[in-house]
């Protein structure tokens, strides 16, 4: 007999969470929907029966719909982080992204317009990837000024097309606002979204070369492993993402602006953190980061009936960042 099955049912439960991080953020993640009823009775529980005689809940899929954006960009900093490293320019990128579609619609027409702005999101990928993998920039330094650069290059075209008006694009809105069985239409993009994340991370030789280059960047470099080409590609694929999601915001919000997705950066980096993966590399998990999107949108549920100012939501997300960091590195020894 093993010295597990010895082990006292306690210890066995806290191994079995311990590699299982999942489980204990769902936990939290209920308990926070049963605070938030105890404070706002009614905000959860009642459904409304539709017309199609099915039961389905506008607050539900309210907090679907606006999770699945910042779920979106949080696979951005996953990715990045499995490596060590960090994409800080997301939230332009994505801005950039629904900027210049929404400006090009009405101009170039939409197939043309989305082209772009992908094409934009990808640009910058490859410069960080570039940056991070050839002149060995660090990831935060190289991310954070390309992000400025990109914003800069915004404002500058921004005035080249301030008397061209935007055009919001109709299968965009119908994305971004529209729902089926009272669930958001964005679940039509985002359901493939997170089973192709899933597999490249668990399934792939791709997926598994960034945890390889996150826990032992030397070794995998002995196995072979050209880390640039790699990095590249991981940084290209975050752009991508980025762009995408910039895409869908659009399409919810329906109001282009300078910085649409901007204030989605520092959630998306603690939704990733919440949910398991380390921002030293070598760890993490998609699956975790969607429900850590899911409670940071509860927590700003509950911020929002307590009518917290949007200086405390973001001095509460730093925090979150330490604390969950502090606790890692408290738990695995990790440096």
């Amino acid at each position: 007999m093993s010295t597990t099955d010895t082990d006292p049912p306690l210890v066995r439960f806290g191994r079995l969470l311990r590699d299982n991080p999942i489980i204990p953020l769902i936990v939290f993640l209920v308990l926070l929907i049963a605070v938030l009823e105890v404070m706002r009775p009614g905000i959860v529980m009642p459904v409304r029966i539709g017309r199609d005689g099915l039961v389905s809940s506008f607050w539900l899929g309210n907090l679907i719909k606006f999770a699945i954006p910042l779920a979106m960009l949080a696979a951005c900093q996953v990715l990045t982080m499995l490596t060590g490293g960090i994409d800080l320019s997301v939230g332009v990128v994505a801005t950039v992204s629904a900027f210049v579609c929404a400006t090009l619609s009405s101009i170039w027409g939409v197939p043309q317009a989305v082209l772009v702005a992908l094409a934009c999101g990808l640009a910058v990928g490859v410069v960080n990837g570039i940056g991070v993998g050839i002149v060995r920039v660090h990831p935060l330094i190289m991310t954070l000024g390309t992000g400025l650069i990109a914003t800069g290059c915004l404002q500058v075209y921004q005035r080249t097309v301030i008397n061209a008006g935007t055009r919001i694009p109709d299968f965009l809105e119908w994305l971004g606002t529209g729902r089926t069985l009272g669930m958001p239409n964005g679940l039509i993009l985002f359901i493939p979204f997170a089973l192709f994340i899933l597999a490249l991370m668990r399934f792939t030789g791709f997926g598994r070369t960034l945890f390889a280059l996150g826990s032992n960047e030397k070794a995998a470099k002995l196995s072979g492993v050209k880390s640039w080409q790699v990095l590249i590609a991981l940084y290209a694929l975050s752009g991508l993402i980025a762009a995408i999601t910039g895409l869908l915001y659009l399409g919810m919000i329906r109001a282009p602006s300078l910085s649409l997705a901007n204030p989605l950066l520092l959630p998306s980096v603690a939704a990733a953190v919440i949910g398991g993966t380390s921002i030293f590399g070598g760890r993490g998990s998609f699956a975790g980061a969607i429900v850590g999107a899911l409670i940071l949108r509860v927590l700003d549920t509950m911020l929002t009936l307590l009518q917290m100012p949007e200086g405390a939501r973001t001095a509460l997300f730093g925090l979150i960042i330490l604390t969950v960091t502090a606790l890692y590195v408290r738990i695995t020894g990790s440096r």
